[in-house]
């Protein structure tokens, strides 16, 4: 099982490659501090898991990366691994395309657990939050999403892809450059963000951003 890390913090990537290569089916054959690094190792080592965070300032945060990466490499599996222990994180990137999400905490067991079920097609998710999923299902099995008290939850992939470049300062050219398009698809995005957020300022969105570990300063 050939396996990728994306994790801000050296010391962390050290420790889990550690701890999977000691397993007689694991290799971690690549790893990376950021959601950019991450989709270019995958792409680079085309891995059965990528282990990823979802915080990692000041690159591409794995909240972003994971819609990405699973849509351009639908055949890797990945695997959150975060201190977030928040249902919303939860929800968003399990919607979006990870197939696990376990704690930074979790016993060295539970995450090798947690690994090879992802591995296998099959969906993992922290006890700790295994509840809450729950509830929250049963809760919104009536809703129509876009009904939710979190307008978070219906920014489309290409709206929370821009939300963060804009807080971090870019401009309306810099964002379409890095996106490849137009300089007029970006105003929209930018529109339809602070319509839906019910933002008013630009002071708002990047407090926004911030709150919602989009960014990081």
């Amino acid at each position: 099982m050939r396996i990728v890390i994306a994790d801000d913090h050296a010391v962390v990537r050290t420790g889990f490659s550690m701890i999977l290569n000691y397993q007689d089916d694991m290799e971690v054959v690549g790893t990376a501090a950021n959601g950019l690094e991450a989709y270019q190792k995958v792409m680079e080592h085309k891995p059965d898991v990528l282990i990823m965070d979802l915080s990692m300032p000041p690159g591409e945060s794995g909240l972003i990366a994971t819609s990405k990466i699973a849509e351009s490499f639908p055949e890797t599996k990945i695997l959150i691994l975060t201190m977030y222990d928040d249902e919303e994180y939860l929800f968003h990137v399990l919607k979006n395309g990870a197939k696990g999400y376990i704690l930074k905490n979790a016993p060295d067991e539970q995450l090798i657990l947690a690994i090879r079920t992802v591995y296998q097609g099959e969906t993992y998710v922290d006890m700790k939050l295994t509840t809450s999923l729950v509830n929250e299902f049963i809760s919104n099995s009536s809703k129509d999403e876009t009904a939710t008290s979190d307008p978070f939850k219906i920014l489309s992939k290409r709206e929370i892809e821009i939300l963060p470049l804009i807080a971090k300062g870019y401009g309306n050219k810099e964002i379409a450059e890095k996106l490849f398009v137009s300089v007029k698809t970006v105003e929209a995005h930018k529109t339809h963000i602070m319509q839906k957020l019910d933002l008013k300022s630009k002071p708002e969105l990047v407090e926004y951003a911030m709150k919602k570990k989009l960014v990081d300063f």
